[in-house]
């Protein structure tokens, strides 16, 4: 999971995946990320993920999720 401390090599891997490439999720509810390790996972702490992946790409939260939300139109065929 990105937001793990000592996975800094999936951060890098992050990194150079390109923007328009990247989805989140998390997997709940199993594997509580970074900060709420030890309790059960829930959708809500996606949060976490997006702020792990906005810091490592340079961008705001904000900008990440409209990207995400693009990315997901385009897989899934919405309008």
């Amino acid at each position: 999971p990105v937001t793990f401390r000592k996975n800094d090599e999936l951060r890098e891997i992050v990194r150079k995946i390109p923007i328009n490439r990247i989805l989140c999720e998390t997997d709940a509810p199993f594997l509580a990320p970074h900060p709420k390790r030890g309790t059960t996972n829930e959708p809500s702490y996606v949060k976490y993920v997006y702020e792990v992946i906005a810091q490592v790409k340079g961008i705001t939260t904000e900008d990440l999720s409209k990207q995400v939300w693009l990315n997901s139109c385009e897989l899934f065929g919405w309008e």
